[in-house]
């Protein structure tokens, strides 16, 4: 990314929320979601949007994790990781708040 500092450190107590100004849209066109800000876009995956659905604001990044182990029935280690390099990447892009 440039050589930026991250914009925060992203762990499993992490609390965040889209930014203001940024939105989940669907995008017609392309038949899939993005993620709009302000004059940036960024084509997310299904495992993306879930993700970014996932970030109210209210729940950690743990919580999340458990909640994903539980209905994908997948190993949290393996999700774990995922969900965090993804908050972290919207983080750097500054696309989130962190609470």
């Amino acid at each position: 990314m440039n050589g930026e500092a991250s914009a925060a450190t992203i762990d499993g107590t992490t609390v965040a929320r889209l930014a203001r100004g940024v939105r989940l849209r669907d995008d017609a066109v392309r038949g899939q979601q993005v993620l709009l800000a302000p004059e940036r876009a960024m084509a997310l995956d299904d495992i993306a949007v879930k993700i970014v659905q996932a970030l109210d604001g209210v729940r950690s990044i743990d919580a999340i994790t458990d909640a994903f182990a539980a209905e994908f029935g997948a190993p949290r280690d393996q999700i774990v990781g995922d969900v965090t390099a993804f908050v972290q990447e919207l983080s750097d892009r500054r696309m989130l708040e962190i609470i």
